[in-house]
């Protein structure tokens, strides 16, 4: 079996998703995904990377792995570089899976568990979406531009961002309603744009607060609470935050600080009590192991559309479990990279919870594959076909909106 071609696919309405296929000469055809300037992406995989795939044995996963990310110059992180290998690597195991005629998981060693604990990121149904992109500007999207209340006619029932900045306690008993005992909230984003991430005030702090107030308030223990501080504070006050949150009992906090300084990051450890979660835009095995050397983490993310793939993603919880440290798939990439978290979270012994965006499930990923994992009662379970277990929907690529290119 031989690789003959590599195709990518990117739509307009859904502007940071790439979809990527790779094409076998007994029509064997791996699907793989990432997110994040799919354009760069694209440009990436057919001028760097299809050319020393086509010809070569699509199941030889581990050397394409390796051999990939060093040509020339590996730029690490999570670059787009290391996205484009990212999303060929899924491809490759889906390969795999088909040929084999086996489920990913079952490729993985086997069910460790039958299904795994999900919590919910409460992004909304618009982001994500065209409407919503800050293309053209150097910072991310706030909570008001397109994420959140817009005027925009709901597409459904989960505008689950702007519930929690208004609504949270009710957004809380939803959640519970349907099985889900974990949630992940961004308060503070909007402060730390405002500022620079260098202050935040007694007041702003207060204000951020509330939505923790009315989950405990209305629910009590019952809802997990995960923070996302998206690396946007410097240490002085990502400790403040840090210690204000205390009292709210977090799961965890996620990105205090960008993770280009692991002394900064162990000066807001050694200030307080709350776990760190710590790991989803550090790319490779040697990163994580700085971290894990570091002894500020408590929860290893990792994206298999960001890091590496699955491949990379084996390395690194291989790694944690050897630190005593559990895995927290990250996923707000998109539906194949769910699935993929799907198999790995019932294979992977360490595996702690898996991330999914219920705004995301019922609605855009849906648009986009032909199935998904199961969801019910607050845990996943993944597709049982050989592979990864989805295929993109047949007219996808004859939408209006597509860009199709494939290298043969």
């Amino acid at each position: 079996m031989k690789i003959v071609g590599v195709e990518t696919i990117r739509l307009e309405e859904l502007p940071e998703f790439t979809a990527v296929r790779v094409h076998t000469d007994d029509g064997v055809v791996g699907l793989g995904e990432t997110c994040f300037g799919p354009e760069a992406v694209e440009a990436y995989i057919h001028e760097s990377v299809a050319g020393r795939l086509i010809g070569q044995n699509p199941l030889a996963i581990e050397r394409h792995a390796k051999e990939l990310p060093g040509f020339y110059v590996t730029h690490g992180g999570t670059g787009v570089s290391t996205r484009a290998h990212s999303a060929i690597d899924i491809a490759l195991w889906d390969i795999l899976g088909k040929v084999s005629g086996q489920p990913l998981y079952q490729l993985l060693g086997g069910p460790f568990r039958d299904s795994a604990p999900i919590y919910n990121t409460c992004a909304g149904y618009r982001y994500g979406r065209a409407e919503a992109q800050y293309r053209g500007t150097s910072r991310p999207p706030s909570l008001d531009e397109g994420l959140g209340d817009t005027g925009v006619a709901s597409r459904g029932p989960y505008e689950d961002l702007d519930a929690f900045q208004h609504r949270a306690g009710e957004l809380a008993e939803s959640l519970l309603a349907e099985g889900i005992t974990a949630m992940k909230i961004w308060p503070f984003d909007e402060v730390a744009r405002s500022g620079g991430g260098r202050h935040i005030s007694l007041e702003d702090l207060g204000r951020c607060l509330e939505p923790f107030d009315k989950i405990r308030s209305t629910v009590g223990d019952r809802m997990e609470i995960m923070v996302e501080l998206h690396g946007l504070w410097d240490p002085v006050p990502a400790i403040r935050i840090c210690q204000a949150l205390e009292d709210y009992r977090p799961y965890w906090v996620e990105d205090p600080i960008e993770l280009d300084s692991f002394e900064a990051l162990a000066r807001i450890r050694d200030a307080t009590d709350v776990r760190f979660a710590l790991g989803e835009t550090l790319g490779s095995q040697p990163y994580y192991k700085r971290l894990f050397d570091s002894g500020c983490v408590d929860v290893v993310m990792f994206d298999f559309g960001w890091g590496g793939g699955i491949s990379e993603a084996r390395r690194v919880a291989g790694l944690a479990e050897a630190y005593g440290l559990p895995i927290a798939p990250h996923d707000c990439v998109g539906p194949v990279a769910l699935c993929v978290g799907a198999h790995f979270s019932i294979a992977t012994p360490n595996v702690l919870i898996q991330e999914t965006v219920r705004a995301y499930y019922t609605d855009w990923y849906r648009d986009v594959v032909t199935e998904l994992p199961i969801i019910e009662g607050g845990r996943i379970t993944p597709p049982d076909r050989p592979g990864i277990g989805v295929e993109l929907l047949p007219d996808l690529t004859s939408r209006s909106d597509a860009h199709v290119r494939i290298t043969r």
